[in-house]
């Protein structure tokens, strides 16, 4: 499971709204001085981003808590949202070049393109269907104490 500390936004029936401070791995090897992506991850740090997750626990605006995500989700989700576009694209560009052999370039464009807009209206589509499936969800495992508190990490409500 993919874990991450995040800070109680807002509380609804079932749900948080998490703020979650954006994290890079960038800057830590030798090359980050001259390194492009680690100058981007720098710009980015620092900037919260907010997510919905289910929560059964009695939280308030404010706790700190760890939010979990299922293993292979993070994969599914990416492989979704950019190898289905790019496969039909590249099915649609040789759909063209096998159906259109001698109309030149602008069948394979076409058909590529249009292949792409259909990849991209799938990732809509299954994305609107997966929203509210509990499967793909972000979970509140448990609140953290502040580190003055006792009992140890997590709270005792």
């Amino acid at each position: 499971m993919i874990e991450e500390r995040a800070v109680v936004a807002e509380v609804g029936p079932g749900y948080v709204w998490l703020d979650i401070q954006r994290q890079s791995a960038c800057g830590a090897c030798h090359a980050s001085a001259g390194c492009g992506t680690a100058a981007l991850a720098k710009v980015w740090s620092g900037r919260s981003t907010r997510v919905r997750a289910m929560s059964e626990l009695p939280l308030q605006a404010g706790d700190v808590v760890i939010v979990g995500l299922a293993d292979g989700v993070l994969l599914r989700g990416a492989l979704l949202a950019y190898l289905l576009p790019l496969v039909l694209l590249l099915a649609g560009a040789l759909l063209g070049e096998s159906a259109f052999a001698g109309a030149g370039e602008e069948p394979v464009i076409l058909l590529g393109v249009l292949g792409l807009g259909l990849g991209f209206l799938a990732v809509r589509t299954l994305s609107r269907r997966l929203r509210h499936d509990p499967r793909y969800q972000p979970v509140v495992l448990h609140r953290v104490l502040p580190a003055n508190a006792p009992g140890g990490v997590l709270s005792p409500r």
